[in-house]
């Protein structure tokens, strides 16, 4: 045989072999294939780490994206396969996969009126999709089957099966806002777990005068049958003295919807007044409107001071409004005011929320200060100052504990020098802790 014709079949058995082995490499590349059986085979975290790694790619498709976010939703991780689901949606608001995959997610996370929610929006732009309308039904049966224990955390009667009754009586589309009362959580809301202690820690610092002053407390509360009990105990360190408060606040149960506040303070410090008496009567009405009315009476080494309490609080959806006054009259006959707008928004729960808090004229709470041998308690009733704060509190997973930390700033005018005015910024953080 000659040179030239083996030559010719080595040529074709090296042409075969490499195509063979080339055919193998790619089918051992991971695809949008691969990852689509790994996952409808249970295999979620092999599936996730290949579409994780495909959605990257500039030519990643939706068709990936909704099988990651689907994948994450298999695995339990609801809330990034909302965020995913939601981000598909505002660019594909026809994308029929993606609405029954993020409506399946809501139910799998038991958010039964979200789920609804969505299936309902889904078929704004999906007309009489047969899937869709059999997952809102499966939702709608579930938040109407839904049983709220009397040791709920519900502070009045819930009404969600009779709004989902009126929505499909009107033809209205279901949202999130109209379905989420549990966020209405009040101080006398029946939790499974009856104890709670938080301990608190904060520290003030200031531009100018006045050395830092530091804060502690620790709490514990127990629920009953008739309301709530919250002994506390405050320590603080100011100018270089340390005092304690010994506190007490009840919130007694009066009636449906209706609750009290009551609070006394006592101490021997001069960092703190000798009394303080409060309270309030608070309507927690099942529309969302909250109000209350009442006063303060706080006795200082030489002085007192009574002052009228009121507040008018709104929830609508995952967002609370509260705007609180406090009206006190002088020895003087002029009328001193002050009020605070705090916005919330709540996270998951009523346990998980973010909000900002504003505040002009005084507060009637502001502790006794001093400053050397001079006593600006009482003058800081009286004396202009503004105050923004942030708070922002989280619970653990199995929300057993939750942290809440806060920041604010406050501009106050001397006491000493009106008319001008100093600084203070505080940070504070609080650990609670339910059995």
């Amino acid at each position: 045989m000659s040179k030239t014709v083996l030559h010719i079949i080595f040529y074709f058995l090296f042409i075969g072999v490499s195509s063979v082995f080339g055919q193998d490499a790619e089918k051992s590349l991971p695809d949008f294939n691969t990852a689509y059986e790994l996952a409808y085979e249970g295999k979620t975290n092999s599936a996730y780490t290949i579409l994780n790694s495909l959605a990257k790619e500039p030519t990643a498709d939706n068709k990936t994206s909704i099988l990651l976010a689907s994948t994450l939703s298999w695995r339990g991780n609801f809330d990034k396969a909302r965020l995913l689901f939601n981000t598909i949606l505002s660019k594909e608001k026809d994308n029929r996969e993606a609405w029954i995959s993020a409506v399946k997610n809501e139910l799998y996370a038991k958010n039964y009126a979200t789920a609804l929610g969505l299936a309902n929006k889904g078929l704004l732009f999906i007309k009489e999709d047969k899937e869709l309308e059999r997952l809102k039904s499966l939702a709608f049966e579930a938040v109407n089957s839904i049983e709220f224990e009397d040791k709920g955390w519900y502070n009045v009667d819930s009404k969600v099966s009779s709004k989902l009754v009126d929505v499909e009586q009107n033809k209205k589309v279901a949202t999130e806002d109209e379905l989420d009362p549990s966020l209405r959580k009040t101080p006398v809301t029946e939790e499974k777990l009856k104890n709670r202690v938080a301990v608190n820690s904060s520290v003030t610092f200031f531009d100018q005068r006045f050395d830092p002053v530091t804060s502690n407390s620790i709490s514990y509360k127990r629920q009953t049958k008739y309301g709530s009990i919250i002994p506390r105990l405050n320590n603080s360190n100011r100018v270089g003295k340390n005092g304690i408060q010994l506190d007490l606040d009840l919130y007694p149960k009066i009636a449906k919807g209706f609750y009290a506040y009551i609070n006394y303070g006592f101490s021997e410090s001069e960092l703190y007044p000798d009394h303080k008496v409060g309270g309030d009567i608070y309507y927690n009405h099942k529309s969302g409107i909250e109000f209350s009315a009442g006063g303060r009476y706080i006795s200082f080494a030489t002085r007192d001071v009574k002052s009228i309490t009121n507040s008018l609080g709104y929830y609508r959806g995952n967002y609370y409004f509260s705007l609180r006054s406090f009206i006190t009259p002088s020895s003087n006959q002029l009328t001193k005011a002050s009020g605070n707008i705090l916005i919330r928004k709540y996270l998951k729960d009523a346990e998980n929320y973010m909000g900002v808090n504003f505040g002009v004229g005084f507060s009637p709470e502001l502790r006794q200060f001093t400053s050397g041998d001079q006593l600006l308690a009482e003058t800081l009733l009286y004396i202009e100052s503004q105050r923004l704060s942030f708070e922002y509190q989280f619970s653990s997973k199995n929300d057993i504990s939750s942290y809440r930390t806060n920041i604010g700033v406050l501009r106050q005018e001397q006491s000493f020098d009106p008319g001008t005015f100093f600084y203070s910024f505080s940070a504070g953080l609080t650990y609670q802790f339910n059995f």
